[in-house]
């Protein structure tokens, strides 16, 4: 009797597909700036894909052409089988519900209690009743641990409770996709790695597929399923951030592999460490 074929899982449906996609900016002295250039990408459904790369190498624009906060002056962006770029207004506002985006710098309403601040875009959206969004807004601030805070003002926060709500308030309308520009540049090491284990817990529990900017290696080692590094306004390489085997191409690709190598080290030495103390 001939035994059974388990066929591999098919890949991840790409949920994003940027396709040669090229960005401009006019300069003071009538010269411009190509901040991408021809710059093509998918990202599978359901992963935390990051986009790394020194200052000004243009990754926070590429995020931004994703649901076009920046239009691309060519190229295609398709995000759940629509293409965005072939949009009116009206339809491009409806398409952005889909895709949440939390900032750096938090942008919460700082006359706005927590609450509000989350309420905030089912407001603009939709016509949901006040029982609603209020059920809502309950369930995203519990999903980032912050339901004791609904009463309060971003100005009673820290900077980890902030972006903790700058993180359900992208929530709320049940995006499928979550784009993240630096959210951990400016917190401390310990904050930073909380808002990570809560970016974590959304895809894992939801489902919600990640793009995060970010120039900090511990970031993509921490998060991420995947990562394309940034240079000049292109990509240089993409990879499995699991995957050690595969020789890496860039600067950064090579520095994230010898930190994942020194902290494998430095685990099966304190592991070592636990064992004789043990023994």
């Amino acid at each position: 009797m001939a035994s059974a074929v388990t066929s591999a899982p098919p890949p991840a449906r790409p949920l994003i597909h940027l396709d040669a996609v090229s960005k401009r900016f006019a300069l003071p002295d009538g010269r411009s700036f190509e901040a991408v250039r021809d710059v093509s990408l998918q990202v599978p459904a359901g992963t935390i894909f990051g986009l790394i790369g020194q200052s000004g190498a243009g990754k926070s624009t590429l995020l931004r052409l994703i649901n076009l906060l920046e239009r691309p002056d060519s190229g295609r962006v398709v995000v759940d089988g629509q293409e965005l770029t072939a949009m009116s207004k009206a339809q491009l506002r409806k398409a952005r519900q889909n895709i949440g985006m939390i900032f750096q710098q938090f942008n919460l309403l700082q006359n706005a209690t927590v609450f509000e601040n989350v309420a905030f875009p089912l407001g603009l959206h939709g016509r949901r009743s006040k029982a609603e969004i209020a059920e809502r807004v309950a369930e995203c601030l519990e999903l980032v641990g912050l339901s004791d805070k609904a009463s309060s003002y971003p100005a009673q926060l820290s900077g980890g409770q902030k972006q903790r709500v700058a993180i359900a308030r992208a929530l709320a309308p049940r995006p499928q996709v979550m784009l993240c520009d630096e959210p951990t540049s400016a917190l401390d090491t310990g904050t930073t790695r909380s808002v990570l284990q809560t970016l974590r817990e959304i895809n894992q529990k939801l489902g919600v597929t990640i793009v995060i900017v970010t120039h900090e290696l511990a970031v993509v080692q921490a998060l991420c399923d995947r990562v394309a590094v940034v240079e000049q306004g292109r990509i240089v390489e993409q990879f499995a951030v699991a995957d050690q085997a595969t020789p890496r191409l860039s600067t950064l690709g090579r520095e994230l592999l010898l930190e994942q190598q020194r902290q494998h080290i430095l685990q099966r030495w304190e592991s070592g460490q636990l064992a004789e103390r043990a023994s």
